[in-house]
């Protein structure tokens, strides 16, 4: 038996006050929010959902508002990057808004590609690519119109502390292909047209500390949840312990932790975010899973508030 994965589902990160969450990437990235909901294991803290207008697998990234917890520490046992796609043509807009609301950045070159590296008010290291890949994000938010707008995930930048272990796995149990190495990075590519180049850093770069400004983990797309059971039993045919199916409401998901420490989901693609929701509507209320409707009086009261608000 032998899997691929498509590419990155989604990616979850831990960030401080929720306004400030949200004011960056809807306001300022103008992705859309497909989900207001809470952490299924800790209710008392928002779990915000952003992605592409349809809130489609290889778009979504999601937070952990925690606003006053202590700094995390990017380092080895994490994501250290995460990176976005933009239509061809796009990166001078995006220069231009980056400047706007004065956010530093650096251009780099890897791979043959033009990067803009920058960091999002919390800490979370991001950068921008482009490519002719991917389908085009319809959603308009202030000045982001669908001729620039991010169309999801270009990928992510892998620090492990065994980055050939990572390597390894990358390769022969999730199914993706080394393309190149270029200096201290080896490149990965799955199937998918987004969310399908991880590039891991080869050498250490000191361990990381969970925190505020910190990738919690990255997940990988299943196909169904009968493919979701196919990869949870093959994974722990590889020795990696997995966990059972956990409900997410929009997806299900198992997790486990690679060799080189890094936090790895596997989720399926359905049920997607528009069922308790419609699509036209998604995003705009606070969505509980049912176990904690009964609450919702008390969370609401003890969730900080904030608003989707456009900055332009």
């Amino acid at each position: 038996m032998s899997k691929k994965t498509m590419g990155i589902h989604h990616i979850t990160a831990i960030v401080g006050h929720p306004q400030g969450n949200v004011d960056f990437y809807a306001g300022v990235l103008g992705l859309r929010m497909v989900k207001q909901t809470v952490n299924f294991d800790d209710p008392g803290t928002y779990h915000l959902y952003f992605g592409n207008e349809g809130g489609k697998p290889g778009t979504i990234i999601t937070f952990f508002p925690w606003a006053g917890a202590r700094q995390g520490i990017i380092g080895d046992g994490q994501v250290g990057v995460t990176s976005y796609v933009v239509p061809k043509g796009a990166m001078g807009f995006w220069e231009n808004r980056l400047e706007k609301f004065n956010i530093p950045f650096t251009k780099m070159e890897r791979f043959g590609e033009q990067f803009l590296e920058f960091d999002d008010p919390h800490g979370l290291h991001l950068e921008i690519v482009e490519r002719e890949a991917g389908e085009v994000n319809t959603w308009t938010f202030g000045e982001v119109t669908p001729e620039v707008a991010i169309k999801g995930f270009g990928g992510a930048t892998l620090l492990s502390t065994q980055p050939n272990k990572t390597a390894e796995l990358l390769e022969t149990v999730m199914g993706l292909e080394l393309v190149g190495k270029e200096g201290d990075l080896a490149r990965f590519r799955s199937t998918a047209d987004i969310g399908n180049i991880i590039d891991i850093k080869l050498t250490p770069n000191g361990r990381g500390k969970m925190g505020v400004g910190t990738v919690h983990h990255i997940a990988w797309r299943a196909i169904d949840d009968q493919d979701q059971l196919d990869w949870q039993k093959y994974v722990a045919s590889k020795g990696y312990g997995v966990t059972p199916v956990q409900d997410r409401n929009y997806f299900n998901a198992v997790y486990f932790r690679e060799h080189g420490e890094i936090l790895f989901e596997i989720a399926t693609d359905p049920p997607g975010f528009a069922h308790d929701e419609s699509q036209e509507t998604m995003g705009e209320k606070l969505m509980l899973p049912e176990q904690y409707e009964q609450h919702r009086g008390q969370l609401e009261r003890a969730l900080l508030p904030f608003e989707v608000r456009k900055l332009d």
